[in-house]
């Protein structure tokens, strides 16, 4: 038997417990931790977010701060290890709460569990107790219980200004030799 199998497996309520008070304070919420094998190496993964979403300088620094953490304890054990800090992906099911609140303006095509239908809608706002769905341009309110996992639908060509934003002069960066007029 080798020294690796003998070596105990992080656990991940120990690393919840040891993380949470660390991304909290970078402002971000603590959305799940997994322990998996990279080869030799231990792979800890921790995904983060955050209601206003989560940039890659945000990222970079939970992930500096998670590390020195993980470093200064044992809850990894002794073997080396490779730490992955990111945000949810947009195949994320929705299946809580904020993930609904946080899919607000989004396009979610989602199960009714009540029948063996779906539907697919905008999320207009998402409470606690259920979500309201831009559905064909009407409005429908479904309780939680009434709903599988949703699952944001990626929106290619849709842009975030509107038209007017392609449009020369529209808005957008200006262009070299702008700012003198020529």
């Amino acid at each position: 038997m080798s020294g690796d199998s003998r070596r105990a497996a992080a656990r991940p309520e120990r690393l919840t417990e040891l993380l949470e008070p660390v991304v909290s304070a970078a402002g971000l919420e603590l959305d799940s931790i997994r322990v998996g094998r990279a080869g030799r190496r231990s792979l800890l993964r921790v995904v983060v977010d955050a209601d206003q979403g989560v940039d890659t300088d945000r990222i970079a620094q939970v992930s500096r701060a998670v590390a020195a953490e993980v470093d200064a304890s044992d809850v990894m054990g002794s073997a080396p290890y490779t730490l992955e800090v990111s945000s949810p992906g947009v195949d994320r099911p929705l299946t809580e709460p904020r993930h609904w609140r946080r899919a607000s303006g989004r396009l979610v095509q989602v199960p009714l569990s009540d029948t063996a239908g779906t539907v697919q809608g905008r999320v207009i706002t998402a409470g606690p107790g259920g979500v309201t769905l831009d559905v064909g341009g009407e409005r429908s309110e479904f309780g939680y219980a009434d709903l599988g996992p949703g699952q944001i639908q990626v929106e290619f060509g849709k842009l975030a200004g509107g038209a007017e934003d392609s449009a020369p002069g529209g808005g957008g960066p200006a262009e070299e030799g702008e700012a003198d007029g020529h």
